[in-house]
């Protein structure tokens, strides 16, 4: 069984503080903070056809994070300016029909107690991305419990952050149990969140989802589809989730900006349809994406 991504080609090309040069070049020293203590974080994006999907939001998140961390932004450093060579840089990598784009935001040198400064150094890079993933699954994730993690739940936990150990080992261990992803918990043993998406599960007729209180990432498309449901009424809450309900549950289903929604078959013994699921996709990701019928 395979994870959840894909291998994706990645460019040849990448973006670093305000100049285009080629992949493969050492580009931080051994003092760097972001190497020595995870002082960063990163956002991932989905371009289609040379368009950032939901790019309002994704700079709404990247520019938070940049204040929350302390970081001090130049003047020429806006969403504009992302936006601008984050495209460029696609195109030059012949990505810009499909591609997934990290932008990885850094500072640099410096002890714990000494920093140098809180420049936002800055890295973006593209993979080429097939565009069979812009379809919803066809086949079930199976996934599970992943217990020797958990995520934090305060101020920095809704922040993708460059010190991703815990999911990184999720990751490791859903490969060697062949599993396509797991589930992360919290300290209270509720459900954060997975280790490349948002948990979604439907239940007695309700779509509910951990509150950004319980410790999972403040995903982009967590955050568009519980405003597209509202705006559809359909019943959706934001709050605590045990795992003895996402076990009890009719469906459950991962979202993030890359693949949209993915609904899960097997989490466990517990089994999983997928009629929510296909219903959001189709109403609500396929449009994003150009994708017809």
């Amino acid at each position: 069984m395979k994870p959840i991504f894909e291998t994706m080609i990645a460019g040849n090309f990448l973006f670093y503080n305000g100049k285009v040069s080629k992949a493969g070049k050492p580009l931080i020293s051994p003092d760097n903070r972001s190497f020595r203590y995870g002082d960063g974080f990163f956002e991932t994006l989905k371009l289609v056809n040379g368009k950032i999907i939901l790019d309002d939001y994704h700079f709404e998140r990247l520019f938070s994070s940049l204040e929350l961390l302390q970081f001090q932004q130049p003047t020429y450093f806006t969403p504009d300016y992302l936006r601008d060579y984050t495209r460029l840089l696609a195109k030059k990598n012949y990505h810009h029909k499909q591609a997934r784009v990290r932008i990885t935001i850094f500072r640099g040198e410096g002890g714990l107690y000494d920093v140098d400064n809180h420049f936002p150094h800055h890295l973006v890079q593209t993979w080429q991305l097939n565009p069979a993933n812009n379809a919803l699954n066809e086949n079930g994730l199976v996934i599970d419990i992943y217990r020797d993690a958990k995520k934090s739940c305060d101020l920095f936990s809704p922040v993708k952050s460059n010190n991703y150990l815990g999911y990184a080992m999720g990751a490791m261990w859903a490969k060697k149990q062949k599993l396509n992803d797991v589930i992360l918990l919290n300290p209270f043993g509720r459900v954060a969140d997975a280790t490349i998406a948002n948990v979604f599960v439907v239940k007695d007729g309700i779509v509910k989802t951990p509150a950004i209180s319980e410790g999972p990432v403040n995903g982009v498309m967590r955050r568009y589809l519980l405003e597209m449901m509202r705006q559809e009424n359909i019943p959706v809450e934001e709050g605590q989730l045990t795992l003895e309900e996402m076990e009890q549950a009719s469906e459950l289903f991962l979202t993030n900006s890359v693949y949209g929604i993915r609904w899960v078959k097997q989490l466990g013994q517990s089994g999983y349809t997928h009629q929510l699921a296909s219903l959001l996709h189709k109403k609500f990701v396929a449009p994003l994406l150009g994708v017809v019928g």
